[in-house]
């Protein structure tokens, strides 16, 4: 569920009519619901309470500073990718032992950097990476913890670029690999293996993949108890679904009810990693509509907003809900079908094809729901478009958390050499 609904025919974020902020602030404009975003998080909390999980947000997801403070304050931690998002978790106060750190691809300098910090543990993709954190960690004179990430192989049924636990994915290692580098564990003496982990996609709706994933994973830690190797984590990724369309994604007391026996088994300190199952309904991008463009084809209905605000569709060919953010004009004998594209210049730059939407004008708003995640975080200046404004919706108050970039923002560490401007 979510905080956007109609109310006497327009669209609301809690209590704030969105047209109002669309007025105000302009569009593009991403629009985000406060408590949205934190139920979600408590609903995931109380579902596994039984096992008292850390649960770290996925801050690639949306990692906008007020929106990761928001759950920090709540008890969260982060889950984090890059030096850049180690920087945003320590500036929103997350504390260090509450931060996890995946990645296939970390560099010396972002792995120095958070070994100083001493964080949780890194998520380990590789046997190379592995031993660059031991080499890193024994200059620094420090013993740092790590969770191998473990392929299992195992088909999540999303989208090809979405899936990541297939042993033709980039990520993870192998179970009989991962066996070899446990027993070899003494070898790494500035590195302590204290858990395993696992994250197969994003997106998941269906409780089987993760079922075969973690059955997998509770067998090998059962193999690995047996031979006298014990660990203290066990990290069982994010991506759990949502709606954008038709699905029908499981609740998060469904999954618990499915999983929590495993998880039980394993006897392991439980970590989880989601994202878009808390960020993606709590917001929304507004955009308005600049011209209606008839063809002998088709219809369609250009708007402000780009592939560059909202990659997802041009990306994945991904479903968002497209409302009017006023509703009166709309019945459904007056709907027609529509492209909803955007103004960047490439043919991939759309929101929404054949679409049966309102007869719509110039002039009018449209809300593209479930925003939330890989929205805004995905975002570019291609077209050098300056990114969208964020506003933050708590009850009846509005706080701008981003302001709309400037032309100057665009340029700004761009140079010039002195011989193109004649010396």
């Amino acid at each position: 569920m979510h905080e956007f609904k109609y109310i006497n025919k327009h669209l609301y974020c809690e209590r704030v009519r969105v047209a109002d902020l669309a007025k105000k602030f302009g569009t593009p404009l991403y629009v985000y619901s406060y408590h949205t975003l934190i139920d979600h998080f408590a609903k995931l909390k109380d579902a596994f309470r039984q096992v008292s999980p850390l649960i770290c947000y996925s801050v690639k997801a949306n990692s906008n500073l007020a929106l990761l403070k928001a759950l920090v304050n709540k008890g969260a931690g982060l889950d984090i990718v890059s030096g850049g998002e180690l920087f945003r978790a320590l500036r929103v106060g997350c504390p260090a032992k509450k931060i996890v750190y995946a990645s296939v691809g970390k560099t010396d300098e972002e792995i120095e950097e958070a070994v100083k910090r001493g964080i949780l543990f890194f998520n380990v993709e590789s046997l190379p990476e592995l031993e660059n954190i031991n080499r890193i960690s024994g200059k620094l004179n420090k013993t740092t913890s790590v969770a191998i990430r473990i392929n299992p192989d195992v088909e999540a049924k999303t989208h090809k670029f979405i899936t990541t636990g297939k042993i033709t994915n980039k990520f993870g290692i192998d179970l009989k690999s991962a066996y070899n580098i446990l027993l070899l564990r003494e070898k790494f003496r500035n590195i302590r293996i204290s858990g395993l982990h696992i994250h197969i996609g994003s997106q998941i709706t269906k409780s089987t993949p993760y079922l075969a994933a973690i059955t997998r994973i509770v067998g090998f830690i059962g193999r690995l108890k047996k031979e006298g190797i014990e660990l203290e984590y066990l990290n069982i990724g994010g991506g759990l679904g949502i709606i954008y369309d038709n699905e029908k994604p499981q609740t998060a007391v469904k999954y618990a009810r499915k999983i929590l026996p495993l998880l039980k088994k394993a006897g392991l300190k439980i970590i989880m990693e989601p994202g878009r199952f808390i960020a993606g309904n709590s917001g929304i991008l507004v955009t308005r509509v600049l011209y209606v463009k008839n063809t002998p084809k088709k219809k369609f209905v250009i708007v402000d907003a780009g592939m560059n605000d909202l990659i997802r569709p041009a990306l994945y060919g991904a479903y968002h809900q497209i409302l009017p953010l006023c509703a009166e004009r709309y019945t459904p004998n007056a709907a027609e079908k529509v492209d909803i594209v955007g103004p960047i210049c490439e043919s991939g730059d759309f929101f929404a094809k054949e679409r049966r939407l309102p007869k719509l004008k110039e002039g009018d708003f449209l809300a593209v729901m479930g925003a939330g995640a890989y929205g805004f975080s995905m975002s570019s200046n291609y077209n050098s478009r300056r990114r969208a404004e964020e506003a933050l919706v708590v009850k009846d108050k509005v706080f701008v958390i981003r302001k709309r970039e400037s032309c100057r923002d665009l340029i700004r560490n761009e140079l010039i050499p002195p011989f193109l401007s004649g010396w």
